[in-house]
């Protein structure tokens, strides 16, 4: 029997792009007719399937154990197997680096076909329709795919979360098969303390550009950051400088991130960062330039020297929080 599957690596654990998955899989499977089975890839997914099985309305919940860490072939085997052998008509995945990194070779080795970022699923005469932004963010695209399965990965926060169900889905394991000698190896592991939440997931983002001039006044929005309860991000050219970690750079080449409020602080807005920010519910921006490009795309805008702005708004939110 023909089947919807969402697949979702342990490794990125249960944030908003995986809680995606589920409600854009529960609801493609409705509009194909099909059931939906939910796979979580790799050790230490126990937990994780205890969340999917309470909110995924799946037929079950199978956890695929026996995959050594960062072995695309042995993962690339083991998903190609299931898939088959379910008879998967779409495949869905998350927007981590793993699930866009493998999405493209598993539709390939499927025989189907591959689209990502994908921020709306349409099914119109039978074939399945991504919508996705181009040329950075300025329009949107729509992609039929043509040969099944069809294997997309979705932006996170682009589509909400299934709701709980009554009766949790049964939970089922699947030991992966060998696949001989591995092809890769990890020589050494580095860990950054990014905050509470990736910045995907952060529902605050205080993000700041060029115009700040150095690395010190960064120090100033991770302090407002914290008074909001959000992350701290960066343009691409306040990376480039070296003023802050490139995991922090928000954009078409960086992460795209989609919170309830994105401040932009002494950014002018070029269109390759407003490719990042365009799912956002929310922009403000502070610049001195009352003819920065920023101000186009935000909801409230203030033109001022940030350094002027920004006391203000950390004494005022301060005394909001003792009230």
């Amino acid at each position: 029997m023909s089947r919807v599957i969402g697949i979702i690596f342990s490794s990125a654990g249960y944030d908003r792009a995986a809680q995606g998955v589920t409600g854009a899989g529960r609801r493609l499977a409705d509009a194909l007719g099909l059931p939906l089975q939910m796979v979580v890839v790799g050790g230490g997914g126990g937990d994780l399937a205890g969340s999917l099985a309470a909110v995924a309305d799946a037929v079950t919940v199978l956890t695929v154990t026996g995959v050594a860490d960062y072995q695309p072939e042995q993962t690339l085997a083991a998903l190609t197997d299931l898939c088959r052998g379910e008879g998967a008509q779409a495949v869905l995945l998350g927007n981590d680096t793993w699930s866009q990194e493998l999405a493209p070779r598993l539709a390939h080795r499927l025989g189907g076909s591959a689209a990502g970022d994908g921020v709306e699923l349409v099914i119109a005469d039978g074939r399945l329709r991504v919508s996705r932004s181009v040329y950075g963010g300025k329009a949107m695209a729509t992609i039929e795919l043509l040969r099944d399965p069809a294997v997309v990965w979705i932006r996170a926060r682009a589509f909400d979360p299934a709701t709980a169900r009554e009766v949790p889905a049964p939970i089922e394991s699947l030991e992966a098969a060998p696949t001989g000698e591995p092809a890769t190896f990890i020589i050494e592991r580095k860990s950054e303390v990014t905050g509470e939440a990736r910045l995907e997931d952060a529902q605050v983002i205080v993000s700041g550009g060029r115009g700040l001039g150095g690395p010190e006044p960064f120090t100033d929005l991770q302090d407002l950051a914290g008074l909001l309860g959000g992350q701290t991000a960066a343009s691409r050219a306040a990376c480039d400088s070296g003023w802050c970690p490139p995991s922090w750079q928000v954009g078409q080449t960086g992460r795209k991130v989609a919170p309830g409020l994105y401040l932009a602080v002494a950014i002018r807005g070029a269109s390759q960062h407003l490719a990042g920010i365009s799912e956002a519910k929310t922009i403000a921006a502070i610049n001195n330039d009352p003819d920065a490009l920023i101000f186009k795309h935000c909801r409230f805008g203030i033109v001022e020297d940030y350094r002027k702005v920004l006391p203000l708004l950390r004494e005022r939110l301060a005394a909001m929080r003792k009230e």
